[in-house]
């Protein structure tokens, strides 16, 4: 094989810089022309023979191309076509001829001129076979190159199998490769045509190589996207299916909607931050996956909750004066300190909510007086029972990288009402537990605490909310709460009601209710004020008005039945003579625990639950050898005031006229009836000790004494609690003399008066005074033998309560 060389005819061509293109011979291609000395070159071919040297570019961002900014090896080219375009470009299809080797440039001024020398190959048969086989590879090659790259069109094929000449046919397929400037350059530099069609090989199979791969990469991302896609396009149809038949005129993007909700929530900056940052991450989240879906509900519920939204509060006193009074009977010290609180509202622009604590009984409207209060304040009102609840999470709510997780109740409430300033009621404060999901008392402790709730945490929504202007109020039925979160509350105590106040309740409140609950018309029932009295004092014994209720509902249940029996018009009447006719007969007994004085048998004063009782304590005595015997389920503390009260009797022996020895002799048994009742409580010490004198004396107790206290050895009476609740069944009890310790003096200021009118309510300091008082008769002392001692000597003075022990006790 040699290549000739032969010299083009003397005249220089002119050349035309080509940028990122190279053209191969036989290549029929349109260029654009804008430069002015390549126009000047193509005038000047086409005045001559229209042959013009097309030669690459080294660098395609260079405007003005010196001689060593192009390649040395280019194509003689003819031009078939000039178009001169108006912008002053130019249009030119021109057709490689020859590869050829600029030998000198003669002229550099207005154009680029060279003289040239035209490349040819010869070939020997060898040579031929070789490459008819390299070309055979060459075409099977780029028919596989041609299948994967879909910007190669399938035609050039057909053109190739009509090329026999192989250089050619490696000029073709190089010319339709998409190789880079340099990579070009060279095989157009390559005057051999078996290492050109080599190279290409090399060429098509790296191409094939990278394309096979590309096409394994879009095969798997085709697969992951195609599902979301669909379900995308889908809803997208769904959506423009939904607006064309009209069902939504307008649709808005949801995307767009939650913005503007963001910016119209009034959020605090923290909650701002937080919810733009969360809405960016859904922006760029598939509609469809599972975690689109938490931060969808996550931003809802930021946008829900009101973060400035609040009812205007009524600060006028005279009208909420009205609607306590109009709402609820009694309760006065609840009603003065509602009203201190909107008095203060009135002066102070922002106050921090007051945490109330509504401690009594059930029954005594704590609930009810809750929603009275959002009335009278004009405060939107929920509640929330904390009856049952063992999980922190119920307050706090659940973090968010669990399924399913929500806000606490507290933020669940607040967003529901819509407000931030509502009050809320936390209802049964006392029967909250805790197990292995938390404490949830302590996580109250944030929630009602004024100077921490202000920046209350709510673990699911992870950013900081006022409480601050929520006025919240908690029931609970005993102080059995947590001392750190009773620290929090200011405690109302609601002890009962009186004999008075319960038929004040029924006449204005629950009969109406009943009524018209019944279906019955107010000419249709009356029910007189002594029926009432009746009922509260026979059927029901209670501290709350809730059995009295369910009595008065009785009634008017019987009394439906009966006007639609016998469909009579007339009015019924219920009044003492009747009440049995409705109710059966009468469960209690109203007046003492016992008509007469008896021996050992004193009646003792209890708190409850549910208010305040008569307990009976029996003591008697029988031969033996000195066993104390307690019956009635007592507690640990009442068995302790049994063995003190018996220490105080052996002290005072001769002084009660009882023999030294008789703990020895004798078994003494001390029952307090109602067995099945469990029995415990720091105030039945006096009675015990009644008990025993009058056991040991055999001198009654009077009937119409009941008493409360504790003792000490000494035979001093200690203060007592539940005073109220006490003295109100002392009065249901029909008792007329109550003991009370001499320190519990100062509490008589809150008991009603009605109560203290009626009883006869004696402070005692020591055990002497209430044997005194106790007992039908004082014992005779003993004159000697051991335990000798001068008997206290009781002056009885004028008037109720003023014994005073003269002795040196």
């Amino acid at each position: 094989m040699g290549t000739v060389m032969t010299d083009q005819a003397t005249n220089a061509i002119p050349v035309l810089p080509l940028r990122d293109v190279v053209v191969y011979p036989h290549m029929v291609i349109p260029l654009f022309v804008g430069r002015e000395k390549s126009i000047n070159a193509l005038d000047t071919a086409m005045q001559e023979d229209k042959k013009i040297l097309l030669v690459a570019q080294k660098n395609a961002e260079v405007d003005d191309p010196s001689v060593e900014d192009i390649y040395e090896i280019g194509t003689l080219s003819t031009i078939l076509q000039l178009l001169k375009l108006p912008d002053g470009t130019v249009k030119v299809l021109v057709e490689g001829a020859e590869r050829v080797r600029i030998t000198g440039y003669e002229n550099t001024d207005a154009f680029f001129t060279a003289h040239i020398e035209v490349l040819v190959q010869e070939e020997d048969d060898q040579e031929s076979k070789e490459l008819e086989v390299q070309t055979r590879s060459l075409l099977a090659l780029f028919d596989q190159y041609v299948k994967l790259n879909k910007k190669v069109p399938p035609e050039i094929l057909t053109s190739l199998s009509g090329i026999e000449e192989p250089g050619r046919l490696a000029d073709t397929i190089a010319a339709h490769m998409s190789l880079k400037l340099e990579e070009k350059q060279t095989i157009l530099e390559m005057e051999s045509c078996s290492e050109r069609i080599e190279r290409l090989m090399v060429q098509i199979e790296g191409e094939i190589d990278i394309m096979q791969i590309e096409k394994r990469i879009r095969g798997r991302v085709k697969q992951q996207m195609e599902k979301s896609q669909r379900e995308y396009y889908l809803n997208e149809q769904m959506k423009a299916i939904q607006k064309e038949l009209g069902d939504m005129d307008d649709v808005p993007n949801e995307l767009e909607e939650l913005e503007q909700k963001i910016k119209k929530a009034g959020m605090s900056k923290e909650a701002l931050d937080k919810a733009t940052s969360e809405l960016n991450k859904l922006k760029m989240m598939s509609p469809m996956s599972a975690e689109a879906t938490v931060v969808r509900n996550y931003i809802d519920w930021l946008v829900s909750v009101p973060w400035k939204k609040r009812t205007k509060i009524k600060n006028d006193l005279v009208v909420a004066e009205g609607v306590l009074e109009e709402d609820h009977y009694g309760l006065e010290k609840v009603k003065e300190r509602i009203l201190e609180y909107l008095a203060v509202q009135q002066r102070v622009k922002k106050l921090k909510g007051p945490i109330l604590c509504l401690v009594g009984p059930p029954g005594v409207g704590k609930t009810s007086l809750g929603r009275s209060i959002a009335r009278a304040t004009g405060r939107k009102f929920t509640r929330m029972s904390l009856g049952g609840v063992r999980d922190e999470a119920e307050i706090r709510g659940h973090r968010r990288t669990y399924i399913g997780s929500l806000p606490g109740k507290i933020i669940q409430n607040l967003s529901k009402l819509s407000v931030r300033n509502p009050l809320f009621l936390l209802d049964e404060m006392d029967k909250m537990s805790m197990d292995f999901r938390g404490d949830p008392s302590s996580a109250l402790l944030e929630v009602l605490d004024p100077e921490q709730n202000n920046t209350f945490g709510d673990h699911y929504l992870e950013v900081d909310f006022d409480l601050s202007d929520v006025m919240f109020v908690a029931t609970a039925n005993t102080l059995n709460i947590p001392a750190p979160l009773l620290d929090r509350m200011e405690v109302i105590r609601i002890p009962g009601y009186t004999e008075d106040e319960k038929i004040n309740i029924a006449m204005r409140y629950l009969l109406g209710k009943q009524v018209e609950l019944s279906g019955l018309k107010e000419e249709e029932i009356s029910i007189s004020e002594n029926a009432i009295r009746d009922i509260v004092r026979y059927y029901t014994r209670e501290a709350g008005v809730r059995n009295l209720e369910r009595e008065i509902s009785k009634i008017c249940r019987k009394v439906v039945k009966e006007l639609v029996l016998h469909k009579e018009g007339k009015k019924i009447s219920v009044n003492p003579r009747n009440l049995e006719k409705y109710l059966g007969v009468k469960r209690f007994r109203y007046g003492r625990a016992e008509e007469n004085d008896q021996v050992g048998q004193v009646t003792g004063l209890a708190w409850t639950e549910v208010g305040g009782e008569l307990l009976t304590i029996e003591s008697t005595m029988v031969a033996g050898k000195g066993k104390m015997i307690h019956t009635g389920q007592l507690g640990d503390v009442m068995q302790e005031s049994i063995h003190a009260a018996m220490t105080v009797v052996r002290s005072r022996s001769a002084s009660l006229g009882i023999e030294a020895d008789f703990y020895q002799k004798y078994d003494i048994h001390i029952h307090v009836p109602e067995g099945a009742t469990p029995k415990d409580g720091p105030s039945a010490g006096v009675g015990m000790c009644t008990a025993l004198v009058s056991a040991l004396t055999n001198i009654p107790v009077r009937a119409d004494v009941a008493m409360t206290g504790e003792i000490t050895l000494r035979g001093e009476i200690l203060p007592i609690g539940g005073l109220k609740e006490k003295l109100l069944a002392a009065h249901r009890g029909g008792v007329s003399i109550v003991l009370i310790p001499m320190e519990n003096k100062k509490d008589l200021a809150e008991i009603p008066k009605n109560v203290k009118d009626k009883l006869d309510i004696r402070p005692v300091r020591w055990i002497d005074e209430v044997l005194a008082v106790a007992l039908t008769h004082l014992p005779t002392p003993l004159k000697e033998g051991p335990g000798k001692e001068e008997p206290p000597k009781v002056v009885k003075a004028k008037g109720k309560g003023k014994e005073n022990p003269l002795t040196a006790h």
